[in-house]
This record gives C-alpha cells, structure tokens and sequence, in this order.
C-alpha cells in the first residue's frame, strides 16, 4: 500500500504529514486536552512541569513544545482565537474607514500577536522511551525503561538536574532527608504536574495478553507517576479496553479524585483502545519515590498499611469454612488514601450472576474531540492533484529494520522476492 493510499484511508495519518506532525496520534493529545485541560490555559503558570513515559517517536512531547514552550494553540482553542482575530480585523477595518491613527494600528498587531503566542516560563520536560528519538526544542530525551527501578533516580536527576549533583547545597535542606550525597530523597522536593504516557506493547493478536501486557506497561507507569507527581497533579495513560478493566479504574480511584476514560475522535473507533484520564492526585502515606518500581503490579502504590494475616495486602480472601464455594477464588477491596474501601468486587459473584449497577464502580466514558472533526475509520476522496508527503521523521531505530533490510536484499519492500517475480523455483 503506497502513501497515497494511507492518505486516502487515514485522514489524520494525511493531516499529521501536513501540520508537521511526527505521528496521528498527536490530535489525541489535542483532543483530550481540549475536554479536559490538561495545559490548564486559563491558569499557564499550573502546568509548566511535564513527563512523557513511552514518548517514541515523539509526537506527544511535540505537542508539548510547541504548547508550552513556544506558546501555539491547536484544536478547537486555535479556532477559538481565529475567530476573535477575524472579529478584531473587522472592527479595524471599520475604524480605518473613520480615519483611525497609525500608531494605534500598529498597536492593535502587537496585541494580536501576543493572542497567537503564549510561551510560558520556566518549563521543564522529559521523555522517557527505550527506543532513541530525534531531538525537540526544549525537551530532555531519556533512553531508558519504565518498568526498572534505576529509572526513577534517572528521572529524578532529569527533573533537577542542579539539585542531584554531588556536593550540591541545594540537597542540604531540610525537605531531602538526606545523610549522603548519594541517596534521594523518598519524596522529589520539585514534584511535575503532568504525566502522560502514551505506551503500548507489540500487540500479538491475542486480545487477552495484549490487555495483560498493556496493564502491567500501564502499572510500571503509575508507580513511577506516584514518585514524581505534585498532589493534585493529572495522569493520563493508554489502555486496552477488556472485560475486567473496571478492576483497572478501580485501583487508580484509590490514589486520584477523579477517573474518567477518554476517546479521542482521532482514535478509531474499531480499536480497543482508550485512554484513561485521572485528575486530582492523593500521594499515598509514607511512600518512597526511590522504590517506585521495586513492585509494578501495584502493591505499594495505593493500598492500605494494614496487611493480611496470609500477609497479603489489599485483597480479602474468605476462608473455607464460611465459604467453601469460593476458597479459591480473592475478593478484590480497592482501598483510598485514608484505607477505606471505594467497593467490593466478588469474582465468584460475577461469573455466577452479574452484579447489581451499584455494586461496581463505572467510570465516565467521555467521547472526545469535535463531531465535524475527520472519522478515523473512513476513507476520503483526496483532491485532484494532491502530492503525498513523506513523513515528518521516520523511525530512528526501529524493531522492524533488520526485517526491512532482508526484504529489500530477496527483492522488494512489498514481499515480492526475486524468485517469486520470475516464478522460478
């Protein structure tokens, strides 16, 4: 399939070549901040801290730069302001009819401009991926795994790259609890704002361990999360849609205010993919940032201090004498914060008969992005004489190029091998 023909069937695929997008999945970002705010434009000085997991190839940290650090607006906002423009052009025009002043004129441009641009001070952001990326303006690259625990000292010298040097006064205070130079604090003392993470694995088409891998990819990132993120900061995170993911949303109401699941319109609806949006963070009690991933299924992230007597921790599992029907089978209790229970979901319960609405925490699901906007699971007719573009910036290092490179030696990019285009043996 050439590039004309992913033009004519992915019209943000098109639409991303054209606004000099890295990849289509940067009008999901736009989307979802347009819903939710996740830049907080009303209030700039809110969000100036940000952390990419999972950021190759880099379109998500590109809509950072070019919103944070440059100051552009995209979506519905850029429309927004367009329209305020062309309202401001009309009335210039019918004051130069009345024999307007120059200098005025010229003053009403500089406020225009300062309309289109809004940079912000004192930003800071970081992008973590195993794959390398082409640099961005204003962004610091890390090549690094999410799911190992020498990441968090990493990401933390990242963040404060001027604190975490040796022999620094700055981790003298108080706040670092600290007796060497070497050790980091248990909590960062320059908490971000924002983490967005936008992973996913190699999917194998098997829609069960695709669904496990993604969970486990998106629990190694709220562990980290938990470590570097402010009280009341924002997370958001790709998930796969599966029958027990409000067991999912029911761990991550345990240490955020609000959880809603997010599609954007630039995702296409036949995926299972959505993304999950949680709002207003509640730091857990006594939680140590350097071990945030020494347990990537959750277990010290949000739950209660108490454990259980079979010294599990957050999960109630009923004996046999009371219930010898269900000895196998754990009762899942998310807990919050201050170790009370959100709800109570009995596996044994649901495959017997389904449980009542009420007994099961549902999270909003929140349909994003504007309905004029492109579909993008249809196809379009492209216009006559439209040149397909390349695209912005190839993959620097894909999994897939030793595979590419045998193809291109037996003869072709599309399969077509040497002794397949004579048809000798």
């Amino acid at each position: 399939m050439g590039k004309a023909s992913k033009d004519k069937r992915d019209a943000y695929y098109r639409l991303a070549k054209e606004q000099n997008w890295r990849a289509r999945s940067a009008f999901k970002l736009i989307q979802i901040d347009e819903q939710f705010d996740l830049f907080a434009h009303a209030d700039p000085d809110s969000v100036t801290r940000v952390v990419d997991l999972c950021a190759a190839p880099g379109s998500w940290s590109q809509v950072l730069s070019r919103v944070l650090i440059k100051g552009e607006s995209f979506g519905r906002r850029a429309w927004l302001e367009k329209r305020r423009r062309d309202k401001k052009a009309l009335e210039k025009v019918g004051k130069e009819s009345e024999n307007t002043q120059e200098g005025e004129q010229d003053d009403d441009d500089t406020e225009d401009e300062s309309i289109i641009l809004k940079p912000r001070k004192n930003v800071k952001i970081v992008a973590i991926d195993l794959q390398p990326m082409a640099p961005l303006e204003g962004i610091t690259m890390m090549k690094a795994d999410i799911t190992h625990p020498s990441t968090i000292p990493l990401l933390l010298r990242a963040l404060d790259p001027e604190y975490y040097e040796e022999g620094s006064e700055k981790r003298d205070t108080p706040q670092s609890n600290t007796t060497t130079s070497t050790k980091l604090p248990s909590r960062h003392p320059h908490p971000v704002d924002l983490v967005i993470s936008d992973g996913a694995p190699d999917v194998t088409g098997l829609h069960d361990l695709d669904i496990y891998i993604q969970s486990q990819l998106l629990y190694a990132a709220l562990n980290l999360t938990i470590g570097v993120l402010r009280p009341g900061g924002k997370f958001v995170a790709k998930i796969f849609r599966g029958r027990d993911v409000d067991l999912l949303y029911a761990q991550l109401r345990t240490v955020f205010e609000k959880v809603s699941v997010a599609k954007p319109r630039s995702s296409r609806a036949s995926s299972l993919e959505a993304f999950v949006v949680c709002e207003g963070f509640m730091p857990p009690e006594d939680f140590d940032s350097t071990h945030a991933l020494q347990n990537p299924m959750f277990g010290g992230a949000a739950v209660s201090k108490e454990t259980n007597e079979d010294g599990t921790v957050g999960y109630d599992i009923p004996d046999d004498d009371e219930k010898p029907q269900q000895s196998r089978i754990a009762q899942y209790v998310p807990a919050t914060a201050n170790g009370d229970a959100l709800d109570q979901l009995t596996l044994a319960e649901q495959l017997s008969h389904p449980p009542p609405h009420e007994s099961r925490w549902i999270p909003p699901f929140i349909a994003c992005g504007d309905l004029s906007a492109w579909d993008a699971d249809a196809s379009y007719a492209l216009p006559e004489g439209y040149v397909s573009l390349d695209p912005v910036q190839p993959p620097t290092a894909p999994p897939y190029k030793r595979a590419l490179e045998m193809r291109k030696e037996l003869g072709g990019t599309y399969g077509k091998t040497k002794l397949g285009a004579t048809g000798r043996a």
